[in-house]
C-alpha cells in the first residue's frame, strides 16, 4: 500500500502555523512538522500524540530498582549469608545506595534505547532528510490527502496562499 505525501517549505513560523490551520480546515492528514527548533503548541495543532518515553523511563527505573533489591537480598541472605555485627540479612537501609544507582542507570538507558529505537537511529540505520534547508532556517510540513476531494490544483492554491516557498510530493510505501 502506498500514499502520496505532499511537502511544503516555509520561511517563518507564522506561515507554518497558518498552513497548519488551513490544512486542518481542508481535512488533510498532517503527517509531520519539521523545524530547526521546537515550536510550542504545534504538536496539539498537528495531532501528534504525546511521547511514550516517560513510560519507558518509569519501566526502566522499576526494573532497575527491583533487580537491585532482589540481587542484594539474594547475595546477603541466600547465596552468602554472613552475620556481620548482628545486622539482619535483609537490611533495607544498606541496600538503598545501590538500589538508587541502578534505578537511575536503568531509567536512563531505557530512555536512550527507546529514543534511538523510536527515531530509527539505531546503528546501521540511515536518517532521511527531505530537504537540507529544514536543519537551518526553513520549516517543513508533510501532509497527505485522506480523501480525494482535494484536487492537485486546490493543493497548489493552498500552498501558494499559505506562503510556501517550495513544494514537492512523492509516493511513500506504508507497511
Amino acid at each position: 500500500m502506498s500514499r502520496r505525501v505532499h511537502l511544503a517549505l516555509f520561511t517563518s513560523e507564522a506561515k507554518l502555523l497558518a498552513a497548519l490551520h488551513s490544512c486542518r480546515d481542508k481535512g488533510l492528514t498532517i503527517l509531520d512538522v519539521r523545524s530547526p527548533y521546537p515550536i510550542h503548541g504545534v504538536d496539539e495543532l498537528a495531532g501528534i500524540p504525546r511521547s511514550r518515553l516517560p513510560n519507558a523511563c518509569l519501566i526502566g527505573g522499576v526494573v532497575g530498582l527491583s533487580l537491585a533489591l532482589w540481587f542484594q537480598y539474594w547475595t546477603s541472605s541466600i547465596d552468602w549469608p554472613i552475620d556481620v555485627g548482628g545486622k539482619p540479612w535483609n537490611s533495607l537501609p544498606a541496600f538503598a545506595p545501590v538500589a538508587f544507582e541502578l534505578t537511575i542507570l536503568f531509567a536512563g538507558l531505557s530512555v536512550i534505547f527507546g529514543l534511538l529505537f523510536r527515531s530509527k537511529l539505531l546503528p546501521g540505520c540511515r536518517g532521511r532528510i527531505s530537504d537540507p534547508r529544514v536543519t537551518d532556517d526553513c520549516f517543513e510540513l508533510a501532509v497527505t490527502r485522506a480523501n480525494a476531494a482535494l484536487s492537485d490544483a486546490a493543493m497548489a492554491d493552498l500552498w501558494r496562499d499559505s506562503g510556501a516557498i517550495d513544494t514537492s510530493e512523492f509516493v511513500e510505501d506504508i507497511r
